[in-house]
């Protein structure tokens, strides 16, 4: 999930699923299915004193440690106020049909 700063214009918080998408595809990974875009949501309490953000959730399936440069580039980003990268348990994933096989 990433949330990107409200006070940014609707087209740039978009550009940032497909900055998602090639930090994913230039880590060896792929996305399941496409980025769930939320838009602009109003936060519980203010972050940052900020009142709203742009809400992205994608889900993702890699090699384990391979999204660190996507997570570097998160963290640095101005326009993002919160990202959390987790990793779905292995019965949870093979539900979903994430699961990746041992080859």
């Amino acid at each position: 999930m990433v949330i990107i700063d409200g006070d940014v214009d609707d087209p740039k918080a978009q550009a940032w699923m497909k900055t998602v998408t090639d930090g994913v595809s230039s880590a060896g990974g792929e996305l399941h299915g496409k980025i769930d875009w939320w838009g602009k949501r109003q936060f519980a309490y203010p972050i940052n004193k900020k009142p709203a953000g742009y809400y992205l959730v994608a889900e993702i399936v890699t090699a384990p440690g391979s999204l660190d440069e996507l997570e570097r580039s998160l963290r640095l980003a101005d326009d993002v106020v919160r990202h959390k990268l987790i990793r779905l348990p292995e019965a949870e994933a093979e539900r979903r049909g994430m699961a990746v096989t041992a080859a």
